[in-house]
């Protein structure tokens, strides 16, 4: 059962997301638009919103947009590069990974490649402030790994959390 001052929070919560992502939509339109354009010229032909299955509250499914930073087959790369992988677990990272493009470093760097997640705040997929939301079979992994992961999935996915604020590479999945 829900009580009162839990609706309240929650109302407040979601006014404030729908609120100040309109807001950041708005001022940051220049930038979106040199940045989706960047690219477009850097690599011809490909979609420069990449979309990808994430797990949000309670283990809903949602469909998660971030402005692309890699070549348009990395996934089929990515079988090539599995022994260089420089983390346990079941999340590839590699520092240098040959798959990203010129300007997808850049993006990267500068966190700009996670912008247009606004939109999915806008929508109600995310929430501003939030454990970052993992793909389906890395959060079923870590769910089998170690049950108590599951308590990130009661909580709603956000744009930014702890990994952002203290580092991508010195968090464990908990932190994120």
């Amino acid at each position: 059962e829900v009580c009162h001052e839990d609706r309240v929070y929650w109302a407040v919560r979601r006014a404030q997301d729908i609120l100040l992502s309109s807001l950041a939509l708005v001022a940051l339109s220049p930038l979106l638009l040199v940045t989706y354009a960047a690219i477009w010229i850097d690599s011809p032909g490909a979609s420069p919103i990449f979309t990808q299955q994430r797990v949000g509250r309670n283990g809903k499914l949602f469909k998660m947009y971030k402005f692309r930073t890699m070549c348009p087959d990395a996934e089929q790369k990515l079988k090539n590069l599995m022994e260089r992988n420089e983390k346990d677990g079941p999340v590839f990272k590699m520092k240098n990974d040959p798959r990203i493009t010129r300007v997808g470093h850049f993006i990267r760097k500068t966190s700009i490649d996670e912008l247009p997640q606004l939109v999915n705040i806008l929508k109600g997929d995310l929430s501003i402030v939030g454990p970052r939301p993992e793909r389906p079979e890395i959060a079923a992994q870590y769910c089998e790994e170690m049950p108590e992961f599951a308590l990130r999935l009661q909580a709603k996915a956000g744009l930014t959390g702890y990994a952002q604020v203290y580092g991508k590479y010195n968090t464990t999945p908990y932190d994120k």
